[in-house]
């Protein structure tokens, strides 16, 4: 059932990507000459609208592959003393540790510490894994319908093309761009790299995306998440723990058979 969804997805994530590049074509000014409007999360370009997730992809594909790898390279770099990490005690498998990128999605990152160091992530599970794809918690309904944020309502997405869902990365789940729907789900993407992505980046204008995901993982999906959900932190140690925990036994719904635990989260500081 898994290599079906994902066949899925993959095909109309295909479609996504048509669509998107044929709005947004190759006009510079698209990308140049923006300025904000309102709370549909549009953007007015030269007297047309341009959607947020039009404008991400616009922007990522017009980024040098130079630009590109250096983001990606900061991306994964080892943490600054003293820069808060979170490290996830998960039953049986082991611990994940994750820094954050708080410039770049301040909200996310808030959201995210503060659930934690409160304890709201105590015992609640990975209830939805796909392996090859990412694991996905912090729902204390189990089901993927609970949770809900710091301040009571849920929030909108924080887009960067300076950070990008590959391997390890840290994301938070919602409804879908623009819908400020986004609470205490969180999810890890656990893609590796695969050769179709060749094709299929340069096929729809991304060729320079194909270093950073050939050195650092990610597949096609993973380039639909980056304009629809917040990146917001990166695995730097235990990716060992993540592929074993991608690879659990899943019913036809993606929940592991067996609970896989957060035991806790620990909120701390990076040292050496």
């Amino acid at each position: 059932m898994k290599k079906f969804a994902k066949i899925f997805w993959v095909i109309l994530l295909l479609i996504v990507l048509l669509v998107t590049l044929t709005a947004c074509g190759d006009d510079e000014e698209n990308t140049t000459n923006t300025s904000s409007t309102n709370s549909t999360n549009n953007t007015t370009v030269e007297g047309d609208t341009m959607t947020e997730a039009q404008k991400f992809t616009s922007e990522l594909a017009n980024l040098s592959a130079e630009e590109v790898n250096a983001n990606a390279e900061a991306q994964m770099a080892e943490p600054a003393e003293g820069d808060t990490i979170a490290i996830f005690h998960i039953e049986g498998y082991g611990d994940i540790t994750v820094k954050f990128f708080e410039e770049v999605a301040p909200k996310a990152c808030e959201n995210f510490i503060i659930h934690a160091q409160e304890g709201y992530y105590n015992g609640l599970t990975f209830h939805r894994i796909i392996e090859e794809f990412m694991i996905q918690g912090g729902d204390p309904l189990g089901n993927g319908t609970g949770g809900e944020s710091i301040w009571g309502e849920d929030f909108g997405e924080e887009l960067s093309t300076t950070v990008l869902p590959y391997k390890g990365a840290l994301c938070m789940a919602s409804k879908g761009t623009g819908t400020n729907s986004i609470g205490s789900q969180f999810f890890i993407v656990q893609a590796n790299y695969n050769e179709e992505m060749t094709q299929y980046l340069s096929y729809y204008g991304y060729s320079n995306l194909l270093n950073s995901y050939e050195t650092y993982g990610g597949d096609l999906f993973d380039l639909a998440l980056s304009y629809q959900y917040t990146t917001f932190g990166q695995v730097i140690d235990g990716l060992d723990v993540l592929d074993s925990i991608a690879a659990v036994e899943t019913d036809s719904n993606d929940k592991p058979l067996q609970d896989v635990v957060i035991s806790s989260i620990e909120i701390t500081t990076y040292s050496k």
